[in-house]
């Protein structure tokens, strides 16, 4: 029935009950009674428990003596001989509904083996499902009918192989059809357009063995965007902007110095995170040259994004080259972060899960709309639990398809806690040391506090490490207002927070609990794709300052991400003073703004090595990378030092150097300080990082050149 032709509404919105809509314009709104009527013609009177006025209508809530069979049509009909079709309503946000549908097989989307094609599809609410299957290079369908099966599952063989056919399901839902790619889909046509089916045991790789990982806090983070990376004219690469360019070795920039993930190697960096790489919007693939996106519009969640591929038409091309780009970066003794966005998708109306569910994905308030926490128009419903299965299937297949090493959660707030500790459990089920972290913000979705996956609630999930805005604006000063100063800056007001965020916010003092329990939940960080670089806030915050003393406060802040407790998180180029030209919101933005600039390596090369040695210090002292809130209170000391001057005394077990000082000055004049008696090795200083270091400081006395950093250490 099309909508136009419905004089009224009926929707079932419990199990057992049914809201009936009259408008005053038909009849005045009034019927005394309804009745529902199956395929059978069987008819069942309604009990009417509610009657209210709603705007133009009049609203009656009903009871049904008995439940329907869903996937069967009913139809209302009023006392006037008035009929329109039951619609599938608010009852699939109930929890009878979840548990009565939820479906614990792994055999959802397409399976092919023996000579024939299964194809199952999750679709409760639909009365009618058949499968639109497509020769590669034909324009003409063949349509399958399918049957259901339990749990809501449609499914249906084919008798045959059918490797690279294109494949749609067409649904019929509240009595109208709609057209969906599979959910599942791993492969597609050119921009998302059509599910294709693969055999993905064809692009099947070994994954090479990795240096051990014992615990969150041994990462060393380095973000960056597949095609940002690569597409700088001086990147070195041949692939610029690709997946097989982000992936190529041996790549040399034009001092002849190594570019792209030889750098990388070489840097010493253990972890690269890519900005998202599953399918998304804002790009067309067959002219990926002309738009520019960070990628946070999914559309497809386990399919590779075409833009990055050589052959977007050729669906198995962006498979191979993804496993290829991660096996060469495995190949560096490097692992792989994904940036997932399971909190939204691009366009909720012409999404494969509205298509296939209507209504079932997302969050709705209590008006009955859609919420929108995410700010793009659409919250994923990660507490049901198909969507919670769905998120877990889809981790599941990167981890054991891709051989992906983690994963970050963008507007992880959004999700649910349940959800994250599963995702915890099916990471730590397939490949320990997998590194889960997110963005943990309380965002304004219809879901109660206590169960959000947000920093406040970090214990209730505490193996999964959230970035940390508090260090983040501690040290460089408010992400969100631009000029503003943080402690590295001078600004003294955020003396105590640094002092506590240096230390892993784990309440160094045990006066006041820490932001987190432990320093493994901290991702410390003073620069990310989003808002601006600290190069570009610097220039902003001191637009009369000379270059020295910008590239000073940069080093301090990078420093102290490297050797605070916690997970250091760097930005690329963020070691070279990486610019965006002031754009501080630059998804969409050009190459020119985006690209890592790999001239500025060159440039900034002495900061390069600074940052270099620093990464090498905190890999061989292990006083940087304590594991546990209690092992930071019972191991580090902080020294009597006039305020902004920050030290700590860190005791560095199981090393020849048994203690080591930390020593910050923010301010622009050298200060003179007083150190533990002894004879210290300058292990770092403002100007270089030197682990077997022959300079050293003696005696009680020592002065703190200006906006610098220092580390000292005894035997």
């Amino acid at each position: 029935m099309n909508s136009n032709e419905r004089n009224f509404l009926a929707y079932l919105d419990e199990m057992d009950i049914i809201t009936i809509l009259l408008p005053l314009s038909y009849h005045q709104g009034l019927s005394s009674t309804f009745s529902i009527i199956d395929e059978s013609q069987k008819v069942t009177p309604l009990q009417i428990i509610k009657k209210q006025h709603i705007e133009n209508n009049n609203k009656y809530i009903c009871r049904l003596a008995e439940e329907i069979l869903f996937g069967h049509p009913y139809w209302i009909v009023d006392e006037h001989g008035g009929k329109t079709d039951l619609q599938i309503g608010a009852v699939i946000r109930t929890t009878p509904f979840d548990d009565r549908f939820y479906y614990e097989g792994s055999d959802l989307g397409v399976c092919i083996k023996e000579q024939q094609t299964q194809f199952k599809l999750w679709a409760p609410t639909a009365t009618q499902v058949k499968l639109k299957l497509r020769k590669p290079n034909s324009s003409f369908s063949e349509i399958i009918k399918m049957r259901r099966e339990e749990k809501g599952v449609w499914a249906t063989v084919v008798h045959s192989d059918l490797e690279l056919y294109q494949y749609t399901f067409l649904l019929l839902v509240n009595q109208e059809w709609r057209e969906s790619v599979d959910p599942y889909a791993v492969a597609v046509t050119a921009n998302g357009e059509l599910g294709v089916i693969v055999k993905l045991e064809k692009t099947s790789r070994q994954k090479p063995l990795l240096p051990s990982f014992e615990n969150p806090v041994d990462a060393i983070i380095y973000e960056t965007h597949i095609r940002d990376f690569t597409i700088h004219e001086n990147s070195g690469v041949k692939h610029k902007g690709l997946y097989l360019g982000a992936g190529e070795p041996y790549t040399k920039g034009k001092d002849g110095e190594p570019t792209g993930i030889s750098y990388l190697k070489d840097l010493g960096i253990t972890h690269i995170e890519f900005l998202p790489f599953n399918d998304f919007a804002g790009v067309d693939e067959l002219e990926p040259a002309r738009e520019y996106n960070w990628g946070y519009n999914p559309i497809h969640f386990n399919v590779p994004e075409g833009s990055y591929s050589t052959n977007p038409s050729d669906p198995y091309a962006r498979i191979i080259e993804l496993k290829q780009l991660i096996e060469n970066i495995h190949r560096q003794g490097i692992r792989v972060i994904m940036d997932v966005v399971y909190n939204h998708v691009f366009i909720r109306e012409t999404s494969s899960f509205e298509k296939v569910v209507p209504g079932y994905y997302f969050r709705h308030n209590e008006l009955g709309f859609p919420s929108n926490g995410t700010g793009v128009g659409n919250d994923i419903a990660s507490e049901r639990k198909m969507v919670r299965k769905f998120i877990l299937d889809s981790i599941r297949f990167w981890m054991e398809e891709y051989h992906v090493d983690g994963f970050r959660f963008d507007l992880m707030g959004i999700l649910d806690i349940e959800t994250m500790n599963e995702v915890r459990k099916t990471c730590d089920s397939i490949q320990e040391g997998t590194l889960v972290i997110g963005e943990g913000w309380n965002l304004n979705t219809p879901l109660p506090i206590d169960k959000k996956a947000i920093i406040r609630n970090q214990s209730k999930f505490p193996d999964i490490a959230q970035f940390n805005d508090k260090f983040r604006d501690m040290i460089k000063g408010s992400t969100f207002y631009l000029y503003d100063k943080g402690y590295v800056l001078g600004n003294d007001h955020y003396y105590d927070g640094a002092i506590e965020v240096i230390t892993g916010s784990i309440g160094l003092d045990k006066t006041e609990s820490g932001h987190f329990t432990d320093p493994s939940q901290s991702v410390n960080y003073v620069e990310c794709h989003d808002n601006h670089t600290m190069w570009d806030k610097l220039l902003s915050c001191l637009p009369d300052a000379d270059e020295l003393l910008r590239i000073k406060y940069h080093r301090l802040a990078t420093a102290l991400v490297l050797v605070s407790q916690g997970i250091p998180f760097l930005h690329s180029g963020q070691e070279f003073f990486r610019t965006k030209h002031g754009d501080g919101n630059s998804y969409k933005s050009p190459d020119s703004i985006n690209q890592l600039d790999w001239n500025r390596k060159q440039t900034y090369s002495d900061n390069v090595k600074y940052i270099k040695g620093l990464i090498e210090v905190r890999k061989k002292f292990p006083c940087f990378r304590m594991k546990t809130g209690k092992e930071i209170r019972d191991n580090i000391q902080v020294l009597p030092l006039a305020n902004p001057l920050i030290g700590y005394c860190l005791k560095n077990q199981s090393h020849d150097f048994r203690e080591v000082l930390l020593l910050i000055n923010p301010l622009k004049t050298r200060q003179s300080i007083q150190i533990p008696p002894g004879s210290w090795s300058v292990i770092a200083n403002d100007k270089k990082v030197e682990i077997y270091s022959t300079q050293s400081v003696s005696g009680k006395e020592m002065m703190l050149e200006p906006v610098c950093l220092n580390i000292l250490a005894k035997k």
